[in-house]
């Protein structure tokens, strides 16, 4: 059993990827080719925002906004601990300090209550807190109806990191579209993935959309070779735009297949484990089926089983953040994000993507519930 099968959408999508590609080739036109900007054209439309810029990645779609943006050293940027270290490694790389806030124990997503904690917390350490990057994580938008009106309150604009979200959305917003701008991730495991490395970076904001196009590309002005500020190599390449453009027409079926693993999965291992929360008036793009355990124990016993039958598992995140070597000059220390840390202690997560079949499913469960 695959934990995330690609091989099955390669094959569907293999004819018309390949003829996308042997157009490129015949071209020569390897980079930003006439595929980026249909493929940018497509994302806004998707997302619903006014501007798309792809990027090499979903890493540097983080730190090309916060580069844009002017984030340096004094600043304080807003996070959760409970993410992939990329979140807060963009806040780290333009000299900023990440600070952390603690999250909801039902979404995995940064808890809006404790946003002026963080803000206070930033103050104490003599930072100037200026941005909040919430994380949709596993697929779930956060909670931005309360963020948006907290972080307007505290003196924050919003970075939202759909990087595991793109595909969801929360009050018919599609993620990406939240905040002043918007990040996602085309890492081939995305719910929307290419075959290499790839992100994008989603904004109605048309200064800050002209910034970022510099910024993309090693700060130029008028042209590559008059250069305005201090940049990066952040460009897209073609390649991966055409596999993108295909993936994009199968997206929202895919979106829907990923939809019917997770409620088969909810259902039947509900009184067993606890399983995502979707609230009212969300969907999911269930990058990631995690569930909770009672302890850790209890998670290696469930994993162990389950790898004893041949199905994968993985375990999404074992060490928060402000628990990261990397980290540590920061002073945080156990105990600080209760609820980070406790989830940390019992998630895992089980195999998903739209082609898992109904008796996979019921292998996965059988194995947990035995």
């Amino acid at each position: 059993m695959q934990f995330i099968d690609l091989v099955t959408q390669k094959d569907r999508i293999r004819g018309a990827v390949m003829a996308r590609l042997e157009s490129i080739v015949d071209r020569a036109q390897f980079i930003m080719g006439p595929e980026v900007a249909e493929l940018e054209s497509k994302l806004a439309a998707y997302a619903g925002t006014k501007h798309c810029l792809s990027c090499s990645s979903g890493t540097d779609a983080l730190l090309i906004a916060l580069m844009a943006k002017g984030i340096g050293p004094g600043d304080a940027v807003l996070t959760t601990p409970f993410t992939f270290v990329a979140t807060a490694e963009v806040v780290s790389l333009t000299g900023a300090t990440p600070v952390f806030v603690d999250i909801d124990p039902d979404t995995f997503n940064i808890d809006p209550a404790l946003l002026e904690k963080g803000v206070l917390e930033a103050r104490a350490r003599g930072l100037e807190p200026k941005a909040l990057i919430p994380v949709d994580l596993f697929g779930l938008a956060a909670d931005y109806t309360r963020l948006e009106a907290e972080a307007l309150r505290l003196g924050l604009w919003i970075l939202e990191d759909a990087c595991q979200g793109f595909g969801g959305a929360q009050g018919g917003k599609k993620a990406g579209s939240f905040g002043l701008v918007g990040a996602t991730s085309f890492f081939p495991a995305k719910p929307l993935g290419c075959w290499g490395d790839g992100g994008a970076i989603f904004t109605d904001n048309d200064e800050l959309a002209a910034l970022m196009v510099s910024v993309r590309v090693h700060g130029g002005g008028v042209d590559k070779y008059s250069n305005v500020r201090i940049g990066l190599n952040g460009r897209l390449d073609s390649m991966q735009a055409a596999v993108l453009l295909e993936k994009l027409e199968i997206f929202d079926e895919e979106l829907m297949l990923r939809d019917r693993v997770a409620k088969a999965y909810s259902s039947s291992l509900g009184g067993r484990l606890k399983v995502p929360v979707v609230p009212d008036g969300y969907r999911s793009a269930w990058a990631q089926y995690s569930v909770l355990a009672r302890d850790s124990s209890d998670r290696e016993k469930l994993m162990g089983a389950l790898q004893k039958e041949g199905i994968p598992s993985v375990i999404y995140y074992k060490i928060p953040l402000h628990l990261q070597e990397a980290y540590g000059d920061l002073g945080y220390k156990a105990g600080d994000f209760p609820v980070t840390e406790d989830m940390a202690s019992r998630v895992f997560s089980l195999p998903m993507h739209p082609y898992l079949k109904e008796e996979e499913i019921e292998q996965v469960c059988s194995v947990l519930l035995a």
